[in-house]
């Protein structure tokens, strides 16, 4: 292997760095290696230059290098080891601390695992962090690599809620439509293990719903009060991305509702099947009832049988019997149509 290859992929490694973009006024952005990245750290070389650098958690150093090279808030530490926490966006100390939570991104398929990317975002700086790849983060940065441009970190953060957007739309989508199978099925009284798969379809949407939609209260209080060096038209994009957002959220939602509906409905149909079943076999048992007493009773090993001497005995006891049996069902069939 080559030495050179195998020198920048251990020096990329000391404190975690996936990759890092230098991003300068009307230019596209420039990849950078780790050594480039720490001397960014010092002062931005022009004005309104700015990098993107996207560290990996699972790193051993990653955490101490940031305390050690960055001037980031506690809170930014805290949220690397918070739990299951819902997505936000807050003004924290001249800086802004966002929580997203995304789809963890897989070759194969659109998975619906979650995990968690922390971003800390300064004038000249953003810094974004995760255990897990993120599907989002992959997006942005295949949008980086095509050339698209960024004037500020925080436009960087907008397109990143977006790619998340997208990526949540495209799962609706997808669940959107089997929904309409199942609902087919339903239509057409074929019922199988639906309502389990339904029912796994609603957990991950509630799951999804709660840990994807924007914090509110945190989002006002950063709208109506933003940090002095966010400009007016990324706090116009950040309005725009963050109602999109909420659209898609609402469709989640009504999708929910949806299924909730649907699980419903197919009870319902379960249990008039199920009632239809013990009807069915009341009547049957109903209907055996005459010509069950009057065998057990003629059944009796005792003396004093009626009949036993008479020479049309059994066809009287058919026509009792049966008698009775015209009665029990008529008065049977006329319960059910009341």
């Amino acid at each position: 292997m080559n030495q050179s290859i195998v020198h920048n992929k251990q020096d990329s490694d000391l404190f975690g760095l996936l990759y890092g973009f230098r991003f300068r006024p009307n230019e596209r952005g420039q990849e950078v290696d780790s050594v480039a990245a720490l001397g960014c750290l010092n002062g931005p070389e022009v004005p309104d230059e700015f990098v993107w650098l996207h560290l990996s958690l699972a790193h051993a150093s990653c955490e101490r290098w940031m305390k050690a090279n960055l001037d980031m808030p506690e809170e930014f530490f805290e949220a690397l080891h918070e739990g299951s926490r819902s997505t936000r966006i807050e003004h924290i100390d001249s800086a802004l601390l966002a929580v997203v939570n995304d789809v963890v991104f897989d070759f194969n398929m659109l998975s619906t695992d979650i995990s968690t990317l922390v971003v800390c975002a300064r004038g000249h700086l953003l810094i974004t962090a995760r255990v897990q790849p993120l599907r989002s983060v992959d997006k942005l940065r295949s949008s980086v690599k095509r050339g698209e441009l960024f004037r500020s970190p925080l436009e960087l953060l907008v397109h990143l809620l977006r790619d998340q957007g997208e990526v949540l739309t495209q799962f609706l989508r997808q669940t959107s439509i089997s929904v309409d199978h199942i609902e087919d099925q339903l239509l057409s009284q074929r019922l199988s293990s639906n309502r389990a798969e339904l029912g796994a379809m609603r957990r991950v949407l509630v799951r999804l719903q709660r840990l994807l939609a924007l914090e509110p209260g945190s989002l006002m209080r950063l709208l109506h009060k933003p940090p002095t060096w966010l400009l007016e038209e990324d706090v116009q994009e950040l309005r725009q991305s963050t109602e999109e957002s909420a659209l898609v959220i609402s469709d989640l939602t009504a999708l929910v509702e949806r299924i909730k509906l649907l699980q419903e409905e197919i009870a319902a149909n379960l249990n008039e099947q199920s009632n239809r079943t013990l009807y069915t076999l009341t009547v049957v048992t109903v209907l055996a009832l005459p010509i069950n007493i009057v065998a057990g009773f003629f059944g009796m090993n005792v003396g004093g049988i009626p009949l036993a001497a008479n020479e049309h005995g059994f066809w009287v006891l058919v026509a009792v019997v049966a008698t009775f049996t015209l009665i029990t069902a008529r008065w049977a069939f006329r319960k059910r149509s009341d």
